[in-house]
């Protein structure tokens, strides 16, 4: 067996992606210039009806907060993913992307030239036979939310640096989806690119 190096691809802000990756790869997400969040789907990819799952994996894992160690898990209480590194140790998995009706709805109308997370992810996903209606809440790296006494929900700016990386393992055969960012709240008023590589281990 052998190792490849893995290729540093680059997400123009505010854009998305959608990948194939095989059991064993490791994934990391880079946020390049500090405080800009990545949103994530995964779908399995023999029946992408199974996908990732915020409520199963909060349930098995017995926190909100994901970092190294931790797995992520399917709807169909499958491990799909696990968090081999975490430099941000900070992310966000209870909020869903943020799309035309987050701009009309949260925003006042603003934003609204643009598809945001969810608009991206759909476009990038549907050559894999994955419709919108199945795209679940995301695990939003480096993206901070904070939970008052009350319960009130708060987007707050991103903790992460330049150069921050998060990363995750597949454990089964994915379809992933990955995007830059489009919520200004999210990102601390400023769209930034976010760069990603597959690390993958082929026969020699």
């Amino acid at each position: 067996m052998s190792v490849r190096s893995p290729v540093i691809a680059r997400l123009a802000p505010r854009t998305g992606t959608a990948f194939v990756l095989e059991r064993g790869d490791v994934l990391t997400i880079i946020d390049v210039e500090g405080g800009q969040v990545a949103d994530l789907a995964a779908f399995a990819a023999d029946d992408p009806r199974e996908a990732l799952s915020n409520g199963r994996t909060f349930d098995y894992e017995g926190t909100v907060r994901l970092t190294t160690g931790n797995a992520l898990w399917s709807n169909r209480s499958r491990r799909l993913l696990e968090i081999v590194h975490d430099d941000a140790g900070t992310h966000d998995f209870l909020l869903t992307p943020c799309s035309r009706d987050t701009w009309r709805i949260c925003y006042g109308g603003a934003h609204d030239d643009v598809p945001g997370c969810f608009g991206n992810l759909a476009t990038a996903l549907a050559p894999y036979g994955i419709e919108a209606d199945a795209i679940p809440t995301t695990f939003n790296a480096f993206m901070r939310v904070e939970l008052a006494p009350d319960g009130a929900l708060a987007v707050a700016p991103p903790r992460s640096r330049a150069g921050d990386r998060f990363a995750v393992r597949a454990v089964e055969r994915l379809i992933v989806g990955l995007t830059a960012c489009s919520a200004s709240q999210s990102n601390g008023g400023r769209y930034k690119p976010i760069e990603y590589a597959v690390d993958r281990v082929a026969n020699a």
